[in-house]
C-alpha cells in the first residue's frame, strides 16, 4: 500500500534518499519513510510560512522552522550551574582507569546466544581464578591486546567507545567486573587494575560546554515535539506512526 501525505504519494526515491541515515537502525526502511514524510511536511510548511526553502538544506530548514515556530531559550547561568552540581563525576581532567579486557567480538556469522554463553562461562572461570585472566585473553580475545594478556593500559575519557567508557569509569570496584560489558564491538570481560580520579574542572571553565550541551538537548526535544505536531495535523495513509519509534520519542 503506498504512503500518501495530504493526498501526495511518497515516491520510492524519496525513501531511498533517506536510507543512508538509518542503516544502523533496527528497521531502517520504516525510519527512512518517516524521515521522508517529515521532509515533505517541512517543505510544505516552509512554503506556507514564506520561508525560502530552496536556499536551505534539510537541517537548515528544520532550524529555521524551529526558530519561527518553537524557539528554544539559551541555557541560563542557573541551569548550567544545576547541571554542573548534579554531575560531580563529569567535567574532570586527568582521570584514567588502567584495565585489561577479553573481547568476544560480535560478527554476522557468530550466533549471539552461543557467543554470550562462551563469554559468560569464561567470566565465571576468570572470577574463580583471577590469575588465569591473561591466559584466557591470549586464548580467546578477538582484540589485538589479547596477545599481551588483554592489557589496555591507562584509558582516558574520550579514547574508547562511549558505551565502553561509561561502564569502565562507572565501575565501583577494582578487579574483574562481575558482569559482561557490552559495546558496539562485542562482549567484554573487564579487569580494573588501578584508577585515578583526576581533578574536577572549575565551573567557569566548562560553563560554555554545558550551555552548548543543554541547548542541543533542548533543541532536540523541541524538534521531536514539532515533528510530532506536523505529523499529527497531516493526513497520512499507508503507515502507522504510533509507538516506540514515532518521531516524538526518537
Amino acid at each position: 500500500m503506498p504512503v500518501t501525505v495530504n493526498g501526495v504519494e511518497l515516491r520510492d526515491a524519496d525513501i531511498e534518499r533517506e536510507l543512508d541515515h538509518h542503516h544502523d537502525a533496527a528497521n531502517p526502511a520504516r525510519l527512512a519513510t518517516i524521515s521522508a514524510i517529515l521532509r515533505l511536511l517541512m517543505r510544505a510548511e516552509a512554503a506556507r510560512t514564506g520561508l525560502d526553502a530552496a536556499a536551505m538544506d534539510d537541517d537548515a530548514l528544520a532550524q529555521a522552522l524551529l526558530a519561527r515556530e518553537a524557539a528554544t531559550p539559551e541555557a541560563d547561568e542557573a541551569s548550567c550551574r544545576r547541571h554542573y552540581d548534579s554531575h560531580p563525576g563529569r567535567f574532570r581532567e586527568g582521570e584514567w582507569v588502567e584495565a585489561d579486557h577479553i573481547l568476544f567480538q560480535v560478527t554476522p556469522r557468530v550466533p549471539l546466544d552461543a557467543l554470550r554463553e562462551v563469554a559468560a562461562q569464561t567470566l565465571a572461570l576468570v572470577r574463580g581464578d583471577p590469575a588465569s585472566f591473561a591466559h584466557h585473553a591470549r586464548a580467546l580475545s578477538n582484540c589485538p591486546s589479547g596477545a599481551n594478556g588483554g592489557r589496555l593500559g591507562r584509558v582516558f575519557r574520550g579514547e574508547t567507545a562511549p558505551e565502553f567508557e561509561r561502564a569502565l569509569f562507572a565501575a565501583q570496584q577494582d578487579g574483574v567486573l562481575p558482569q559482561l560489558l557490552e559495546s558496539r564491538y562485542g562482549l567484554h570481560i573487564v579487569r580494573i587494575l588501578e584508577r585515578c580520579p583526576g581533578t574536577r574542572l572549575p565551573f567557569e571553565t566548562v560553563r560554555g560546554e554545558i550551555a552548548r550541551a543543554l541547548g542541543a538537548a533542548a533543541r532536540d526535544r523541541a524538534w521531536k515535539q514539532y515533528a510530532s505536531l506536523l505529523i499529527g495535523r497531516a493526513r497520512i495513509e499507508g503507515i502507522e506512526l504510533e509507538g516506540a519509534d514515532s518521531p516524538l520519542v526518537q
